[in-house]
């Protein structure tokens, strides 16, 4: 069975069992929602987990699991990923022209003339909208923002993305 990264235990909070969440989705909602699924990773084995309450602190969630009611109970969690299973993965239906994360770190970044440019290495949620890290060998990471100006194409057959370059990047 295939799973897919949706957050990062950043640190534990507050005393009853609370831990501070990067979220690695662009579904947060979703997964985070109260009564969801999730499992943490170890590096012995995927523990399941359902969630009983999540909100948010600055760029964080703050999210308790059912049955973990005291900070003791949850440090081991610290600086592990939490995962989704296949099934709750294929419960998003996407728009067009959205995309999962995974889908879209690691395409090839060409332009409009199909002059490479960088892989995508990473995806930033900077509320209006994403933005995309490219990795450019020998140079420093580009930063395209995820409108319809900059990215043309989308194009999976050919692992690639297909972008126009704003003056000045």
């Amino acid at each position: 069975m295939n799973y897919y990264d949706v957050g990062y235990v950043v640190n534990t909070h507050g005393i009853k069992g609370e831990l501070k969440v990067a979220s690695k989705t662009d579904f947060p909602k979703q997964r985070f929602a109260k009564g969801s699924q999730v499992y943490l990773k170890t590096s012995l084995k995927r523990i399941p987990l359902t969630v009983d309450g999540c909100r948010t602190q600055m760029d964080l969630y703050l999210i308790h699991f059912k049955g973990y009611d005291n900070i003791n109970d949850v440090l081991f969690m610290k600086h592990h990923l939490l995962q989704i299973d296949e099934k709750a993965h294929q419960q998003i239906n996407l728009k067009p022209d959205q995309y999962f994360y995974q889908q879209i770190i690691g395409l090839k970044v060409v332009d409009v003339q199909g002059h490479p440019i960088g892989t995508v290495s990473n995806i930033m949620k900077t509320g209006a909208n994403d933005v995309w890290v490219v990795s450019r060998p020998g140079k420093h990471e580009l930063l395209l923002p995820k409108i319809k100006q900059v990215i043309k194409k989308v194009d999976f057959s050919h692992h690639q993305v297909i972008v126009q370059l704003m003056e000045g990047m």
